[in-house]
């Protein structure tokens, strides 16, 4: 298995691109986001965007995508950590088999700074980034404003 790093200075093709979205909208199952989300996320990371930037990995073995994170950069740093981690899957018929905690290890070599991520506390990916280092230091809370405000 190779992990594939794309970001702004090693872009993925158009096919390589697609694949990845692909791939998440697939595989993040019911702690997925929408497609357009899903794609917005990855063009932050390239830098598509104006946007702080961020980085892709994926994890393939004979040309088929085995697991996927998205790392975008935050630009913040301190108070706010410098990266957060918006997806990471991998493929339904590989799971268990250390394709995960490859990706994350690899994401905290690439990432300059800390690393932020948000988990559902049913997510059975939980327990890997606890594995990994992640401590639970608050509870999140959104406001969502309505469009006509």
């Amino acid at each position: 298995m190779d992990i594939v790093v794309y970001n702004d200075k090693a872009m993925p093709t158009r096919e390589e691109r697609k694949a990845v979205v692909d791939f998440l909208y697939k595989n993040l199952e019911e702690f997925g986001d929408p497609r357009p989300d899903i794609d917005k996320a990855v063009a932050y990371a390239l830098k598509e965007n104006k946007s702080f930037g961020g980085f892709i990995l994926a994890a393939v073995e004979e040309k088929s995508v085995l697991g996927v994170v998205v790392v975008n950069r935050t630009g913040m740093k301190d108070y706010i950590p410098e990266n957060i981690l918006v997806y990471i899957a991998t493929h339904k018929e590989h799971r268990g088999q250390g394709i995960g905690k490859a990706l994350m290890k690899k994401a905290s070599q690439v990432s300059d700074g800390d690393i932020a991520l948000h988990v559902e506390p049913d997510n059975p990916a939980r327990f890997l980034y606890e594995k990994m280092g992640f401590t639970s230091k608050y509870i999140e809370m959104r406001l969502h404003k309505e469009e006509d405000e």
